[in-house]
């Protein structure tokens, strides 16, 4: 017998189950072409963000105060370059290749670091932990809305390497240490927030398949208020993020 509380749990389960291309796999979605393109623009702009990412921790580790830190920058260097090694398999196992898909965003990605490059071992931190968390917090947005494949394949790649515990640890030790570099990072974080906003919406704007993915057509459940939303959501993160570094937003 069905009780009330056993039919509003099945209408909730119901509503929560994906609907449109978020319930199809990538050979049903893919037939699409104009959801291909948004895919594969996806996946590229993804692939060079690990790549970057690797690049700039193994950079970072040379700023390392201790050769504990110097490691365990390295460890997590090494795992963002497998997630890009995972998207750059993906995009040629799809007939797509990685270095073109790849190209269009070197660009914004080396625009923004060369606007936002650190001055010292806790600036670098500050911004990998903030820069890398928009990111994740943006491609988790778009995830919900593509195929079963890709999905898991992002979601995967998002993964945390352990940057953040560890950022939060060495900077909330550093403001405990001297209080006054929590102004500093306070400011550097918003100086970050706004440059990784500006660049992702740029790169959307100029990627007319990935602006069609977010605004409606390709993707189910996005539109320009939705969108609106979303960078609401995302900044809402950040502030939390900040807070759990013990700066403010």
């Amino acid at each position: 017998m069905t009780t009330p509380d056993n039919a509003s749990d099945k209408a909730a389960d119901a509503a929560a189950e994906p609907t449109g291309i978020a319930a199809q796999d990538w050979a049903q979605a893919s037939a699409d072409p104009q959801y291909r393109a948004a895919v594969v623009d996806l996946l590229g702009a993804l692939a060079y963000g690990e790549l970057a990412a690797f690049e700039r921790l193994a950079e970072d580790a040379k700023l390392a105060p201790t050769l504990a830190d110097k490691a365990e920058l390295a460890k997590m260097a090494s795992a963002e370059f497998h997630h890009f090694e995972q998207l750059r398999d993906r995009l040629a196992s799809i007939g797509e290749e990685p270095t073109g898909a790849m190209e269009p965003f070197v660009a914004a990605y080396e625009g923004f670091h060369k606007q936002t490059a650190p001055s010292d071992w806790l600036e670098g931190l500050v911004k990998a932990y903030v820069g890398d968390s928009i990111a994740s917090d943006f491609y988790r947005e778009v995830a919900a809305r593509l195929d079963s494949d890709t999905r898991a394949l992002v979601l995967g790649v998002l993964d945390d390497t352990g940057h953040a515990t560890f950022a939060v640890e060495k900077v909330r030790a550093a403001i405990e240490a001297d209080p006054r570099v929590g102004g500093r990072l306070a400011l550097w974080a918003r100086r970050l927030m706004g440059e990784a906003l500006s660049q992702s919406q740029r790169v959307v704007a100029e990627r007319d398949a990935l602006s069609t993915m977010l605004v409606g057509g390709v993707a189910d459940g996005f539109d320009l208020a939705e969108v609106g939303r979303m960078f609401s959501r995302i900044t809402e993160a950040h502030t939390k993020r900040m807070a759990a570094l013990g700066l403010a937003a």
